[in-house]
């Protein structure tokens, strides 16, 4: 995916006008016969030829137009874009180019996922019970607005928690889950967690402490 030697043959033979399965296949048989058959004349082809056609190749594979467009076009995909590049040109190594471009894109698209996130919570008439209603993807990257959105002081009886309308992917999240039911029961209040996924279920019930005995200890201490 990343890369093969057969790209710019492939490109040039769409930009020729190949377009079904025929196409590839003269494409083939045309190369295994300059290996099998021409393969001494191909040897004493000079280098310099070589390079003249690799470098045509490459001006014909290029998509011009795409440094036209990158002011249109969103700025981290061109931002990852010309980080690939740079780093393929620098280092003479395509696997690191294609590495950097991953990892760039993962935090981008994690900072991303992170904004599409939103807490809101609905007072019972009586006054005693809120329910905080969660959305969207709790996971390193959110878990500081995930805390941020409770009020602690609030005096209440019961808390609800719903996030049937979100998911718990990481450890960040199951601990910002843990700490937020903890502060809330340190408070005095009796905390429901509504609505929880089964993928959620399985990682909250396998690492999460706050229903585990002396879970509230490490809070009393401060």
């Amino acid at each position: 995916m990343a890369g093969c030697a057969m790209i710019g043959q492939s490109v040039i033979n769409v930009k020729s006008g190949g377009r079904g399965r025929l196409s590839t296949f003269c494409a083939g048989i045309f190369l295994l016969f300059l290996i099998v058959v021409l393969g001494d004349w191909v040897a004493i082809i000079p280098m310099a030829a070589l390079v003249s056609v690799m470098i045509m190749v490459s001006i014909g594979t290029f998509s011009w137009s795409s440094i036209r467009n990158l002011k249109d076009h969103p700025r981290r995909s061109s931002v990852v874009m010309l980080a690939t590049v740079v780093a393929v040109v620098w280092t003479h190594n395509l696997a690191i180019g294609v590495i950097i471009g991953v990892m760039l894109s993962g935090v981008f698209f994690a900072w991303k996922v992170a904004q599409i996130f939103r807490v809101t919570s609905v007072l019972s008439e009586d006054g005693r019970t809120r329910t905080y209603r969660v959305e969207g993807q709790v996971f390193f990257a959110s878990t500081e607005r995930f805390a941020k959105a409770f009020d602690f002081k609030e005096a209440l009886d019961r808390v609800v928690i719903d996030v049937s309308a979100a998911h718990i992917w990481d450890l960040s999240g199951v601990g910002a889950l843990d700490r937020v039911v903890l502060k809330f029961r340190r408070e005095g209040a009796e905390v429901e967690i509504r609505g929880m996924n089964e993928a959620s279920a399985t990682l909250v019930d396998s690492i999460a402490v706050h229903d585990k005995p002396g879970a509230l200890d490490p809070l009393a201490a401060h």
